[in-house]
């Protein structure tokens, strides 16, 4: 029984959480190539949603029949709104972002999510911050330190420190990376640096809707299903091209289709089951696998070249997320000795007997 719920609550939720940032940046691999290939972002965000919305779409007729579920109220609805609205946003500028600079470049950013977590969790009065604290200060250090990587692997490119092979510069033997200068990489930096600011948000609110509903798939549906739907009006507005609309076979297919059912069903049905199961700062610790993944796909399918600044800037946001996460780490540590402490204090012997003590007896 206690081997069951350690694989549980522990070894399956940390094999999935590495898992979908394999799967992450292999998606934010594909979609690089698709847009290259004249994919519309905008109509991309629309159809993977939709596709996700279409597989998730018996999940609500199940939660209805439910018993032991609460109603799916008015208010529920608003809060999955909200959750659709920032998702969409956060959506529309990460992949605006990845067109303009690199999958390599959105894995650095995306590091920042444990820092902007912490900030927001001060916000909200989620996190206890005391100057004098070692652990406090290991945090504020550790944030600071996150949010000066990122600008640097933002505003420095650097020189190219592996140069990509001739070999891997296309795909059926087109060249898919075209001119350094024709991407902007500042703002390509900066639509995902707000994209990451969005994702805490997510998280927050996300893990609020769970402790009011916990049903992860017919969250995840709804989720989808607004997603798609306020994405589909930004596009209608910002895709002026009509026949950017026609999905035709190939890699941008391929791209929308699994981005479909791996990253909007899959991707976000894990995210939304270990938020609800071990909240969402343990989410944000799986950011910092990204950087080395990405850069060696985007180095082997897309022939980006892995530059300095990205190095130098990924490197300052993994050390400063581990500051964080140690400071974190200690601080529950002092938390839960507390608070046995008290426990030990409080209650009588016979109903807090140890349990190695139980079995002696």
């Amino acid at each position: 029984m206690v081997a069951e719920r350690y694989c549980y609550r522990d070894v399956l939720p940390f094999t999935a959480m590495v898992s979908m940032e394999c799967i992450n940046v292999g998606l934010n691999t594909l979609f690089k190539a698709a847009t290259l290939r004249g994919m519309s972002y905008h109509v991309f965000v629309v159809y993977a949603y939709a596709v996700a919305a279409l597989v998730l779409l018996p999940a609500p007729f199940f939660s209805l029949r439910s018993r032991v579920l609460p109603p799916l109220n008015f208010s529920i609805m608003i809060k999955i709104g909200l959750l659709g609205f920032i998702g969409s946003s956060s959506q529309i500028m990460g992949f605006t972002g990845i067109n303009y600079s690199s999958p390599t470049l959105a894995s650095a950013i995306s590091n920042l999510v444990p820092a902007f977590t912490f900030i927001l969790a001060i916000i909200f009065r989620m996190e206890k911050v005391t100057m004098r604290s070692t652990s406090s200060q290991a945090k504020m250090l550790g944030t600071v330190v996150s949010i000066g990587g990122a600008f640097v692997a933002t505003l420095y490119r650097g020189p190219p420190i592996i140069l990509a092979p001739s070999s891997n510069l296309s795909l059926h033997g087109q060249p898919l990376l075209q001119n350094d200068t024709k991407s902007n990489w500042v703002v390509g930096g900066l639509l995902l640096t707000a994209e990451y600011i969005l994702v805490p948000l997510w998280y927050i609110v996300q893990t609020q809707i769970m402790k009011e509903y916990p049903n992860e798939l017919t969250v995840v549906f709804f989720y989808n299903l607004f997603v798609s739907i306020f994405a589909g009006v930004a596009g209608l507005i910002l895709e002026t091209d009509s026949s950017a609309w026609k999905l035709r076979p190939g890699i941008a297919l391929a791209s929308v289709l699994c981005s479909g059912v791996f990253g909007s069903f899959i991707n976000n049905t894990v995210h939304t089951w270990a938020l609800h199961l071990k909240g969402p700062v343990y989410v944000a610790m799986f950011k910092p696998l990204s950087i080395a993944i990405a850069a060696a796909m985007s180095f082997i399918f897309l022939g980006d070249s892995l530059h300095l600044g990205s190095i130098i800037g990924a490197t300052m946001i993994s050390i400063g997320f581990y500051t964080v996460m140690w400071g974190k780490a200690k601080e529950d540590m002092m938390e839960e000795l507390e608070q046995s402490h008290i426990e030990s204090l409080e209650s009588p012997p016979t109903h807090k007997t140890p349990l190695l003590q139980r079995y002696k007896k």
